[in-house]
């Protein structure tokens, strides 16, 4: 029999608040709006606490219950990952963060060029303990980060021609009672942006999309009002949490402006 140092007692009487694995690059696959499913690679960390009288935990664990759930690991069943993590480890609570790139096909507005376009989605979990007579309370987060492209409206206001304009990112996180999809989040940012941004455009969609951005000029207090006021509208999120960061181009800095509901 191999000896299990892990679970010698430690004599220091200091507990653990999160101990496990980072930085793990793994294959999955999750739901797709359109296509059902779709392969990804993500970046993992999984934790859990521990005892004040534990030497350690038992690192293998975490990929074994993952390796269970590669084939499928989406919202619906993140919840199952987490319990099962926290019986398996035995511990009072536990953590998952996944980061995934995702991929939307989209069609450019005047040419109808189709391409894919990456968007940087994650799911983030928590399972504890609660009182004996309860069931254990569980936080699930999801997110994306959806890149805009902005056009100043001082810029345009004062100048006698052309107006400077930038990528920004909107990054949103929510908790919800239903399942949302990243789809129906990204589409809902995009409509609060100057324009989209594509990965593939021929010159006539980027003359529409330059005159679009022109006619919706947009501060990063404008795009965050404008995600917040729809998110508000939508009864299956339970709280949010909409970052709007725009990569200023004449300035030295960027421009970013928060709202959580």
């Amino acid at each position: 029999m191999l000896k299990d140092v892990q679970n010698l007692k430690d004599g220091r009487g200091i507990a653990i608040d999160k101990v496990g694995i980072k930085n793990l690059h793994y294959p999955i696959s999750v739901l797709d709006k359109a296509k059902s499913f779709q392969h990804t690679v993500a970046d993992i960390n999984m934790y859990v606490d521990l005892p004040h009288y534990f030497k350690g935990t038992h690192m293998s664990r975490f990929l074994e219950v993952l390796n269970e759930y590669r084939g499928e690991i989406s919202i619906v069943n993140f919840p199952d990952i987490l319990r099962k993590i926290k019986k398996v480890l035995n511990a009072g609570s536990a953590s998952v963060e996944i980061e995934f790139p995702y991929f939307i096909e989209k069609t450019a507005p005047v040419s109808g060029k189709k391409s894919l376009m990456e968007y940087i989605c994650y799911y983030n979990g928590t399972i504890k303990n609660k009182k004996a007579d309860e069931e254990d309370e569980s936080i699930i987060i999801i997110g994306v980060k959806v890149p805009v492209n902005t056009l100043c409206p001082c810029s345009k206001e004062i100048s006698k021609y052309g107006a400077h304009n930038q990528r920004g990112v909107v990054s949103v996180s929510l908790e919800f009672s239903k399942l949302i999809w990243f789809e129906d989040i990204i589409a809902d940012v995009e409509s609060c942006a100057s324009s989209p941004i594509y990965s593939l455009l021929k010159r006539e969609d980027e003359r529409f999309l330059t005159e679009h951005a022109y006619e919706n000029p947009m501060f990063v207090e404008d795009i965050a009002r404008c995600v917040a006021g729809k998110l508000k509208k939508n009864k299956n999120i339970k709280w949010f949490r909409v970052e709007a960061e725009n990569f200023e181009s004449i300035h030295n800095h960027n421009a970013y402006a928060m709202i959580e509901g």
